[in-house]
């Protein structure tokens, strides 16, 4: 049955943090030591662990993972790199303060990440020295694929897996054998703890230089200047960042970790439903699911096209009258003044899938928390604008 309009509210996120995490950050403020130290350790390995992948790095921020793995590739300044322009801005930045220039790609239409054809025409054009792949949405993108159409050796690949956690390709978890993967932690990621992010990789040095270049690129961190038997000397031997991660965010995450696989699968069980219901509404056209490999279900991005009756900022407008948080993944990089200023029309100019889906796009609920209620009164609410046109007196 129909539920009524505005009968309830299903928000678009909600971070739910369990209650070992409140206990563990309760022994951390007790400890006296917040920063960088034994429980970050810890959360490094319990993560690499649930991976499967050799090494963890934990950071600030995905963001931050991003530049710093960018960095320890030694490019040239100024050198290409290749990047997904239906991507988050900050993964651009990312490229930008790298001291690289970004090269946009193009959106593969039943993806919405890159495919290899057009990832080889842009190499061909351009000859990139590297390349950042995403995993849009918890979509798994085959890395290897792109890397050999792009030209480029494994190493050269840094994989933005802000949405990946959890999605599996070629038969391992996204980050298990990557160079450099790059995860978030952020409040609506599937591992949440507020903020924060992690690099894995399969090579042990790399994890070393980048757990320098993430605290200023000093060879001591503080729990190793001034923890139990440390001493105060350190060189500085890179250029760093201040892009560390802190003991109270991984009590948080290391209580939190536990739960993923459950939510994983409660994520899996909602996408289904999602897709159930909504497969009668025309013009509401899911989001992929892989051939091979398994989707992280970090997001549910819909689009929302013709015959149904109301455009995508319609439809969201209308839901929010009605309850339902939405958000929309991504704008677009090109279509910010910046990107615009910084690339130029000409760059700006060739991304023609970006452009056409991007109107379309419509991210529902998607968070463990969510009801099977919730997701019921969610595809009553757009079945129910496609039959009225959004009138709420047809």
């Amino acid at each position: 049955m129909t539920a009524g309009v505005g009968t309830r509210t299903v928000p678009y996120a909600r971070c739910h943090i369990v209650p070992e995490a409140h206990e563990a950050v309760a022994r951390v403020l007790a400890s006296g030591w917040l920063t960088t130290g034994p429980q970050t350790l810890a959360f490094e390995d319990e993560f690499a662990g649930w991976l499967g992948a050799p090494e963890a790095v934990a950071v600030s921020s995905c963001t931050a993972a991003l530049e710093l793995a960018l960095r320890a590739l030694r490019l040239p300044p100024g050198a290409p790199v290749l990047t997904p322009a239906l991507t988050f801005c900050g993964a651009v930045h990312a490229i930008i303060h790298s001291g690289l220039r970004p090269v946009l790609l193009d959106a593969d239409e039943q993806t919405l990440t890159v495919d290899a054809a057009t990832v080889a025409a842009v190499a061909d054009r351009v000859r990139p020295a590297a390349m950042v792949v995403q995993h849009m949405a918890g979509y798994p993108v085959p890395v290897p694929a792109l890397a050999g159409a792009a030209g480029l050796p494994a190493g050269r690949v840094v994989e933005d897996a802000a949405h990946g956690l959890g999605a599996a390709a070629g038969g391992r978890p996204v980050g298990a054998a990557s160079t450099a993967a790059c995860f978030s932690f952020y409040a609506t990621k599937n591992l949440p703890i507020g903020e924060g992010g992690a690099i894995t990789t399969t090579d042990p040095a790399l994890a070393a230089a980048l757990r320098e270049t993430r605290q200023h690129g000093m060879s001591r961190d503080a729990w190793r200047r001034y923890g139990p038997g440390a001493q105060w000397r350190y060189d500085v031997t890179a250029d760093g960042l201040k892009a560390n991660f802190t003991d109270l965010q991984a009590a948080i995450g290391r209580a939190q970790l536990p739960h993923l696989a459950d939510w994983q699968r409660r994520r899996e069980e909602l996408a289904a439903r999602y897709d159930q219901e909504l497969a009668a509404v025309p013009g509401i056209i899911p989001p992929p699911r892989p051939s091979g490999g398994r989707h992280a279900w970090h997001l549910y991005p819909v689009r929302v096209a013709a015959p149904y009756p109301l455009h995508r900022d319609a439809l969201a407008e209308a839901l929010r009258g009605r309850g339902v948080g939405t958000s929309v993944h991504f704008i677009p990089v090109h279509h910010f003044t910046y990107f615009r200023t910084l690339l130029g029309a000409d760059a700006c100019g060739r991304l023609p899938v970006a452009d056409k889906v991007f109107p379309q796009l419509l991210s529902l609920p998607l968070h463990p928390g969510l009801t099977d209620d919730d997701v019921d009164y969610v595809c009553d609410q757009i079945a129910s604008l496609a039959r009225t046109g959004g009138d709420p007196c047809p």
